[in-house]
């Protein structure tokens, strides 16, 4: 007797079988776990302006102020410190 008239002769044993399989397989899916998960770190940039022999004033107006209206012009940046 084969598997297929096993099956064919009794409905509720393939049934049943079949029932146990996908219980085993949810079960075994709600218990995988995912390892790998990748480190994602948020994109920063870091923008430092120098201007030697000037003020702190002079760097502030004349290029930190100007760099920070460009830069928040660029479509996508949410923060500037």
């Amino acid at each position: 007797m084969s598997l297929f008239e096993l099956f064919v002769r009794r409905p509720v044993l393939s049934t049943v079988l079949s029932l146990l399989v996908v219980l085993i397989g949810f079960v075994s899916y709600t218990r995988l776990t995912v390892r790998e998960y990748p480190n994602i770190d948020e994109p920063i940039v870091s923008v430092q302006t120098t201007y030697r022999g000037a003020s702190a004033e002079i760097i502030e107006t004349q290029v930190t102020q100007i760099l920070e209206n460009s830069i928040a012009g660029i479509e996508g940046i949410e923060i500037i410190n």
